[in-house]
This record gives C-alpha cells, structure tokens and sequence, in this order.
C-alpha cells in the first residue's frame, strides 16, 4: 500500500509528482531544489546557501512523515558544476552522521529552474 506525503512546510510540487510516497517502513521522496516553500522562487545564493534550502526542505518532508535524517538510507545528488563537490559535503555532514547512507553524486547539464543542485533520498523506518 502507498501513500502520499505532503506538508506545506516544504515547496508544493511543480509538476505532475508528489513530494514524497511512503510505501510500507519505505519513504521516497521526490527530488527537492532549494525552492523557499512560502513563494515557489529558488533561494538566491552560492550552492551552500541552495543546498541549506534543500536539506530544510527535505527534513520537513522528512518530519511529516514521522521520520529524520537517521532514517535515511540512500542518498542521491544531483550538481550542475561538480566542482561545489566540497561546499556540498560541509552541508550535508550538518544533517547526517555516521553510519553514512549511501550516496550517489552527479553531474548534470541543468535542473529545473536553474538550480545548482536537486536531492533525491529513500529513508527506512522500522
């Protein structure tokens, strides 16, 4: 059985999807750039300032749903300009610890409304 997970505490989807969909102990949530939920407009700034807007974005998802970053077993980035590798990473360990999920990062060509980066995660609640 799945179910759709919504807050307005993080940006309404701008397409045909849902912010997340928990299936069973499952939570996958859709890819998330560092849109300010009260307007739909991307947060102006260097890719720490977009990635900090992620990363709240995602935990307000991830709140709705009962569940937080230790929850989180894998991990997917998405950068434009794979050189922000290391401004990234000093976000990211603010909101995880060890043990690390896992993680994948790339790099792509663009993302929706320009943003410098785009996260998508599967988090594991028992």
């Amino acid at each position: 059985m799945k179910e759709e997970v919504f807050t307005l505490n993080a940006p309404d989807p701008i397409g045909p999807y849902s912010q997340a969909i928990k299936a069973g102990k499952f939570l996958f949530l859709s890819g998330q750039i560092p849109l300010i939920p009260e307007t739909g407009q991307i947060e102006v700034g260097d890719i720490k300032v977009q990635m900090e807007r992620v990363m709240k974005n995602i935990s307000a998802i991830l709140e709705s749903a009962d569940m937080n970053f230790d929850d989180v077993v894998k991990v997917t980035i998405y950068l434009r300009d794979l050189s922000n590798f290391s401004d990234i990473n000093e976000i990211y360990e603010r909101y995880f610890k060890k043990p690390y999920p896992a993680r994948s990062t790339v790099e792509v060509k663009d993302l929706p409304k320009g943003s410098g980066v785009e996260i998508d995660i599967i988090a594991y609640k028992d």
